[in-house]
């Protein structure tokens, strides 16, 4: 029983981590987008993450995995769920991103301009690591929620944790017992997620002192 569950995990883990890593990355220019002066691309940018943000993720894997294939376009469950929770992942991303930089005084680009540094240098030596630092909980909360929320992927045929455990108690007529075993494996796999945001936390705020 145990033995099949685990072999969910690796499912579970890999639309995590490449949902996360897509979305932070996708996240990026949306937040530029955001906050543009521009304000056609401010309001198409606020309208995708309100949306995307209102619509449950089980509502987006149904519609990308059953209602692409209408136009031709059929992924496979894994590819699906992925791109889902990417397209989800970056709307909250943004939202998080724009919360950090929104944190940071103002003062702190006066201060770098009168120090003679640039935009660039500004961004990556100054308003990114405060911003990062104030961003980083909200991320790893994020990280654990999508995790969780992975589970939904088992609804499209997914064999990650939550699908693996349906089929044991199906087979096995131990529910209780299955399911069981699969909210431990979740609450085994988020700890580290958890210590590790601690810790980069603490390294952070210690680089910060000393600078």
């Amino acid at each position: 029983m145990i033995v099949q569950i685990l072999s969910g995990v690796g499912n579970t883990l890999l639309i995590t981590a490449l949902s996360l890593v897509f979305g932070a990355a996708l996240g990026l220019p949306l937040v530029a987008a955001r906050r543009s002066s521009w304000r056609p691309l401010q309001l198409v940018a606020s309208a995708y993450i309100d949306v995307v943000r209102a619509i449950p993720p089980i509502t987006w894997l149904f519609l990308i995995y059953f209602g692409l294939p209408q136009y031709a376009l059929k992924l496979n469950p894994i590819t699906a769920s992925i791109v889902g929770f990417s397209l989800i992942a970056a709307a909250y991303m943004a939202e998080t991103y724009r919360a950090g930089l929104l944190s940071i005084p103002a003062g702190q680009w006066e201060a770098a301009t009168a120090l003679g540094m640039g935009f660039f240098s500004t961004t990556q030596h100054v308003i990114t690591p405060q911003a990062f630092r104030v961003t980083l909980p909200a991320i790893a909360a994020y990280a654990i929620a999508l995790l969780k929320d992975s589970a939904l992927a088992s609804t499209i045929g997914v064999h990650d944790i939550t699908y693996q455990a349906g089929l044991v108690a199906r087979s096995s007529h131990q529910g209780l017992l299955a399911f069981t075993i699969a909210g431990l494996l979740y609450i085994a796999l988020s700890l580290p997620l958890a210590l590790a945001a601690r810790r980069v936390d603490k390294a952070l705020r210690i680089k910060l002192e000393v600078a």
